[in-house]
């Protein structure tokens, strides 16, 4: 009897499917094409059926599909943010296929400038890995922050804008000193800098102003394979795209004023400069000026960011990207509360007692870091299957001023010694890249090859002073002039240009020229090997040659290594769900030391293999309610090895094979849940720890938090939601904020530990955005929380502040 139940409920079941079968087949399909008024496709155009679950997004070739429409009379929509909704009347019968085309009002100029300024916050970035991917297509997580979110949050300095993007977080602010002086940012565990501009070298020691700025993207894990050596890349790459020209007039100048002296304004024009040609002009431009909340420190600047686009014909183009920036900064020096190797004074920050008030600087003591950028681009259409990309880069930045940092001397004494330097270099940059993109068929296969030649110079000359201790200071700020060691009284110093000058005059100057060069080569194909799964295999060759210090071979040394990655895609759902692993490489060149014997005997110089870092990684990403909800969830073990660290066995060396982990969950959204509301929201958890390393060694001890990792857990948050028209049109409130957990930035057995406290900030926004007009309230950190960040050092953050924006487009 059970027999014949069960065959009973299994020829049911199948009946049922057949019937579902047979009432798909009796359904309809609705498709057709999008194009612009001048005829080119328009793709990312939603289409839909009024009134039911029948929606889709045209792809880039303008080209759109509905499936299994059930016969009727309907309304089918086209829209696209910013541009006229259209829609017609449409009747299909049982079977038919309908073919509906749609003309937007809007040439394509017109819409890739609509894109732009108004677009879906979930917009996918499809150039990340150098080559055209969507997003369920890379085996690489990224995140992006858009210009709208800045807009939207009236971003005025470039750092605050990655608070959007999960598993990142600042360790402490833009120094301006020579070489590194850009901000730092703690990545899956690991040091960062924005040191990519449109995917080349863009090498800053100040600030990045944010008037360029079309998108910032933040490649996940180790990613020499594209990028190489050059940069820190352990746990991702920080890569900022430019905007770029188009081919009709507008643009927006824009005012903004708020807490702490800041006054703002903006320009943004772009026009045709050819009737005849496609040849256009985008200029951005910025002047800003800002206090400190604390007693002393500034900044002003001044950008100016001239580009220009030429399409000579349907195959040939040519793109020049400049920017200009002067900046001239107060800046407060970093408090390093250790000397790292005796026990702490103060245990936390309630025992510190910092007053968040000093800045232990003046206004006369100020660094400038003026910076130039180039980039030009020709690419050319070779066939229908291969494209070429030859890109030229050429950068200039500078450090010319006072940088001061205070230090812990003598532990226990409760005094901590105030250095100060004085920074004269300059950094030159050169980078030529040839990229090839085929997109071709093997038998079934379809490929997407990326094949790439590098070469890039790096020439530093430095003219800086040596160092000189000035002061000691108390974190109350208290100040006395004994010598930290000697207890002898000194003369006192002030904190004038001329009495820091003087200080300085004594000191040893540097004066040294150095050039390094790197030629690589790459290759990165993707493969799908049938519908919805796909590998990609990348493999990046690399040759270091450092030439030193011109005019001395001694510390001349070359190094060739190979970077590989690996990804493998699974599309359950195409187009909507993908599943994705990945193995991932970076590598950094080490330079050789120069040791000796434990008695000091047999100097000599050591060389070094290159550091790498090997990450693993998994994760789901998916696309779902035609575009409308994007989400990311990924697990990664990212290894380094082959640091140099000391010799347990001679204290006058040094070894390779120090080893670091991190591990880590992140996840990432972005959605679009009902009209007018947006959402994007994040949150991590990393845990980084030294592996292998020297027992006595402060920045490596086996077990311990190296420092600078960051907090363990992140989250961040923002939502805006504008009133549909009938009730407040164009009025709009968003409302955020960031958390942070605990932070251990001294994590040591002879010292002992030191945690940042947690924290959480709330941002809020009105605005009022029409057409051709933009006004809005944000209020930053609406709580007043007082918080910190760090890099094995204590760094106030801003209390509560305000930014209001005015802009008017056209």
């Amino acid at each position: 009897m059970t027999k014949h139940l069960s065959l009973i409920a299994i020829l049911s079941c199948l009946v049922s499917f057949l019937q579902a079968q047979d009432n798909q087949s009796k359904n309809a399909t609705v498709q057709g094409t999008v194009t612009t008024s001048d005829g080119k496709p328009a793709a990312l155009v939603t289409l839909r059926i009024e009134r039911t679950k029948w929606a889709t997004t045209a792809n880039e070739q303008g080209e759109y599909l509905l499936k299994n429409v059930k016969p009727g009379t309907y309304t089918l929509k086209a829209t696209a943010i910013g541009t006229i909704t259209q829609e017609k009347s449409i009747t299909v019968a049982a079977g038919e296929s309908v073919t509906i085309h749609f003309t937007l009002k809007e040439n394509a100029s017109q819409l890739a400038e609509v894109v732009v300024t108004t677009r879906n916050l979930n917009k996918e970035t499809r150039t990340v890995a150098k080559m055209p991917l969507k997003n369920l297509e890379n085996p690489q997580v990224y995140s992006t922050v858009s210009s709208e979110i800045l807009k939207q949050q009236a971003i005025t300095n470039y750092d605050e804008a990655l608070r959007n993007v999960p598993g990142i977080s600042r360790t402490w602010e833009s120094t301006g000193r020579a070489g590194d002086g850009a901000a730092y940012f703690a990545l899956r565990g690991f040091e960062a800098q924005p040191t990519l501009v449109n995917g080349l070298p863009g090498l800053v020691s100040g600030n990045l102003d944010p008037a360029n700025i079309e998108e910032i993207q933040v490649l996940k894990g180790p990613s020499g394979t594209l990028f190489g050596g050059s940069f820190y890349a352990y746990g991702g790459m920080i890569n900022t795209i430019t905007k770029k020209p188009y081919f009709t007039t507008g643009g927006e100048v824009a005012y903004n004023f708020g807490s702490f002296g800041l006054n703002r304004v903006t320009a943004d024009f772009n026009t045709p400069l050819s009737q005849q040609e496609k040849i256009a002009l985008r200029v951005n431009t910025a002047y800003h000026s800002e206090n400190s909340f604390q007693d002393a420190g500034f900044k002003k600047s001044f950008f100016l960011a001239p580009s220009v686009a030429y399409e000579v014909n349907d195959r040939l183009s040519f793109l020049l990207v400049t920017e200009f920036l002067d900046e001239e900064r107060a800046v407060a020096p970093v408090f390093f509360h250790s000397d790292r190797s005796s026990p702490l004074d103060f245990k936390n920050i309630g025992e510190l007692n910092l007053n968040n008030e000093l800045s232990f600087t003046s206004n006369d003591l100020t660094i400038k870091n003026p910076r130039f950028n180039l980039q030009s681009q020709m690419t050319y259409k070779l066939s229908d299957k291969w494209t070429s990309q030859t890109v030229f880069s050429r950068g200039t930045v500078k450090s010319n001023g006072i940088y001061t940092y205070i230090w812990d001397d003598v532990a226990g004494d409760n005094w901590f010694s105030q250095y100060f330097h004085k920074e004269q270099q300059t950094l030159n940059t050169t980078d030529i890249q040839q990229n090839f993109n085929g997109d071709f068929h093997i038998g079934k296969m379809r490929n997407r090859l990326l094949i790439g030649f590098d070469y890039y110079n790096r020439n530093i000359v430095d003219n800086g002073s040596g160092w000189a201790w000035a002061r000691n200071v108390t974190p109350q700020g208290d100040v006395n002039y004994k010598d930290p060691f000697t207890g002898d009284e000194q003369a006192p110093v002030y904190l004038t240009k001329e009495a820091i000058g003087n200080l300085l005059a004594s000191t040893q100057p540097a004066s040294s020229n150095i050039s390094n060069y790197s030629y690589s080569a790459y290759v990165s194909d993707v493969v799908n090997i049938i519908p919805g799964v796909m590998a990609m295999v990348s493999l990046r060759a690399d040759y270091f040659d450092s030439k030193g210090q011109r005019g001395t071979k001694d510390d001349d040394y070359d190094q060739f290594t190979v970077s590989p990655k690996f990804g493998l895609i699974y599309q359950p759902i195409q187009d909507k769900v993908s599943i994705f692993a990945n193995y991932m490489n970076a590598f950094i060149n080490v330079a050789p030391q120069q040791v000796s014997d434990p008695d000091g005997s047999n100097t000599h110089v050591k060389s070094f293999k290159p550091e790498h870092a090997d990450q693993k990684e998994f994760g789901v990403k998916t696309n779902l309610l035609a575009g409308k909800l994007s989400a990311t969830v990924s697990y990664y073990d990212v290894k380094v090895s082959n640091r140099v660290m000391p010799d347990a066995s001679n204290p006058n060396s040094v070894t390779q094979g120090g080893k670091v982990g991190s591990k880590g969950f992140e996840f990432d959204l972005k959605a679009n849940p009902a009209p007018g509301l947006s959402l994007i929201a994040g949150y991590s958890y990393n845990h980084t720890k030294i592996i292998e390393g020297a027992p006595l060694d402060f920045y490596g001890q086996p077990g311990r938090a190296p420092g600078g990792q960051g907090p363990q857990n992140l989250a961040n948050l923002w939502a805006t939601y504008k009133f549909p028209e009938r009730l407040l049109k164009n009025f709009g409130v968003g409302v955020g904020g960031n958390y942070a957990s605990e932070y251990r930035v001294i994590d040591n057995a002879e010292t002992g530990i030191f945690d940042l406290p947690s924290y959480t900030l709330i941002n809020a926004s009105v605005f009022y955005n029409s057409n051709h007009v933009r006004v809005s309230l944000n209020v930053n950190n609406v709580g007043n929380e007082t918080y910190y960040i760090g890099y094995w050092s204590v760094n106030p953050q801003r209390p509560r502040n305000f930014v209001v924006s005015m802009a008017y487009k056209f």
